[in-house]
Parts: structure tokens; sequence; C-alpha cells
């Protein structure tokens, strides 16, 4: 399996910025996610990825060798990658048996090569016992599986996933990421999957690449997505995090000072003396019966999970509603305070921990203007 190395790639379509100079690493055998909202680059990125597409401006390297670039471009079919759609691309008048063969026969492997890849990647899905059938006597998820084996036949160096369960109900996704799982940890490939979706994200991916408007927000493992995101926009994206504005005013040591309001907290965070933001989620609040570090008012409540999810609308400063989990239900316009028991603070430019800065992010939070972030599994 390769080393993927993106270098400050950019791709326009007329005049509108695609991929804004994003630079990352891939190393062997990781499952990394390229997550963000509709629109973000993470397919415009897979297709530059997979040759499909070709960059107006950076680098693109398997290993050392230049796949892309100014002094370079190789064709999809010579990158050795497996690719599963969305739409799965079946061909419909062939067996299971045929749209994997296909791909074996422009590899020229003999007949008896053949069957026994197509035996071993059948095995490998589960779905020995299917390779006559015609893809419309398959199940959703069945075809969904004949897709990856036909890109895991012809042993890729990476295989390329675009929202591939975006065809399935509930029930067949959650199967499937499963299967994702499996056959990531058996065939020791590395694998790209494009979603908008962070559960299927967290569900099978190892590290997650968090995309906005063509760049790279954050490249991190899920923990450090969720505990200390890099900027607003990661902060809000990820596990429906909330952030408040802040006022820094001392950062030493990995923890901050800030003024919330006329509320002083000291909490963990690296941002510099200025503007910044606390970014937290529900699990961080806790009502305080007296005392609280932020005043609210209930505008409404969900019964969830044994509980009542509580909104409330802080009342003091500026901020967008704030939710946590209470055990009664209360009426709405009910004073709330609320206390803090997690959090972390970002610098106002969003810049300080693997955001979009001048520098190239990598995961422990350090950046650097000639490398480009490496994710590194073991």
């Amino acid at each position: 399996m390769p080393r993927l190395t993106l270098t400050a790639v950019s791709k326009r379509f007329d005049r509108f910025q695609a991929l804004d100079s994003v630079s990352l690493a891939i190393p062997d055998g990781a499952f990394l996610a390229l997550l963000g909202p509709s629109g973000c680059g993470k397919t415009t990125l897979l297709r530059l990825i997979a040759g499909l597409e070709v960059p107006d401006d950076g680098e693109i390297r398997f290993d050392d060798d230049v796949v892309a670039g100014e002094t370079a471009f190789v064709p999809p079919e010579r990158r050795r990658i497996g690719m599963v759609f969305q739409s799965y691309a079946l061909w419909p008048t062939m067996s299971v048996r045929g749209n994997i063969e296909f791909g074996l026969k422009v590899a020229r492997l003999t007949a008896q090569e053949r069957a026994a890849r197509i035996d071993e990647v059948l095995d490998v899905v589960g779905l020995r016992g299917l390779g006559d059938r015609r893809p419309h006597e398959l199940s959703g998820g069945q075809r969904q599986r004949v897709a990856l084996a036909r890109s895991l036949a012809t042993r890729p160096k990476l295989i390329l996933l675009d929202e591939p369960l975006a065809n399935l109900d509930a029930h067949l996704r959650e199967a499937m990421l499963t299967e994702f799982r499996r056959i990531h940890s058996l065939t020791g490939a590395t694998f790209v999957f494009v979603t908008h979706d962070q559960d299927e994200a967290m569900a099978v991916a190892t590290h997650v690449a968090v995309m906005d408007r063509g760049r790279l927000e954050q490249l991190g493992t899920l923990e450090e997505l969720y505990r200390r995101p890099a900027s607003p926009m990661v902060a809000r994206f990820i596990g429906r995090g909330r952030t408040l504005p802040v006022k820094v005013v001392k950062s030493e040591g990995g923890r901050t000072r800030v003024m919330l309001g006329q509320q002083l907290l000291d909490m963990p965070g690296d941002a510099p003396v200025g503007h910044g933001w606390l970014a937290f989620h529900a699990s961080d609040l806790r009502r305080a019966p007296e005392g609280g570090q932020l005043k609210t008012e209930l505008v409404g409540q969900v019964f969830q999970n044994g509980a009542f999810l509580s909104h409330c609308l802080p009342t003091e400063i500026d901020g967008d509603v704030v939710s946590l989990a209470l055990p009664e239900r209360l009426a709405p316009g009910t004073p709330i305070e609320l206390a803090f028991t997690g959090g972390w603070v970002i610098g106002d430019g969003g810049t300080g921990h693997g955001g979009s800065g001048d520098g190239v992010p990598d995961v422990t939070g350090r950046s650097s203007a000639c490398r480009p972030a490496v994710i590194s599994l073991r």
C-alpha cells in the first residue's frame, strides 16, 4: 500500500474554487474519512486522488512517485486504485462473477488466476455461493459488497469510497459499516471514505479530515476532533458542539484564562490573548443550583433516552442556544444556571490546533510550512 501525499492541491471549476491548497498525508493501512458539509470539496479531492480530475496547482504522490503535478500525470488505470461509487456502477447483464472478472481480464490474468481471485474476494465480502446471480437478484447491501469485491480483486494500492452507503436504509448502512471495518482489518488496505455523515465516519475511521469550503479545517483522531477542535467550524460540526464568544486574558502551558461575559474561567486550550471561542458539548455542562458560570433561560425540552434534552438561551451574553440533559420537566422560561465541566478554548482565527493557517497541520497540533500532515497509526 502506498503513502499518499497531497501538497498544496487546488482545483477550480470556472470561477468556483472547489479545493484551496489542501495538504495532507496518509500512511499505508489508514482508514481515513473525508468529512464535511455538502459542497466542501471532499468528492473533488477523492476524484483527484483517483485521477478522474487534474489538479490546477499542487502535487499528489504515491510513495515517492508523482502521479499528478506540474511534471507528471498518471492516468486512473495506471494508479492501481479501487473505487466504490455511490451508485455501485455494476453491469446489469453480467453475473456477480462477471462484474468482478472484468477488471481481472483487463489486467491480463489467466482464467485460473481469475477464478481463484474471484473466489478469494467473494469470501472476503461474504458472498460465496452468489457468484452466478445478476445484480437485480441481490439486495442493496449485497450489490454494495459486489462493488467492493470488484475493487478488491485487482489488489489495488488504495480503496476509495465515494458516499457508498447513501442509497442504503439505516439497517443496511449499519451492516455495511461493520463489513467495512472487518474488510479493512482483514486486508490491511488503505481506505479513503467520503461522507457527510459524521456517525458513519466515527463508526469506521481511524482518522478524520474535516473539510469546509474547499479547505482542510483539521486532520486528526476522532478524540482530537471532539475534545480539541481547531476551529469554530469543527467545534460546531463534530458531535453537535456549541461555541460561545470569550475574551482570552492569559494563555500558558495548554491552559487559558477567559472572560465569559462577567465570569472568569480557567479552561484547557492554547489560544492567544484576545478574542476567542469556548467550544463544548452537552456533556460538558451541568446545572448549578447557584453560582453558575452561565445564566440561561429554558426555551424548550424534548424527552430523549430517559432524560429531558433541555435547550437554554444565554441571558447575559450574546450566544446561541445550548443544550444539556436534565432529569425533570420544567416550564419554558425557567431560569437555569449552568457550570462547565469541560471544554476547549479556540483562538478567534481558529488555527491554533491543526487548522488551515499558513503552515500545514499535523495531528499533534504543530504546523510546518514545508511538510504535509502525517497520520501515524503505529
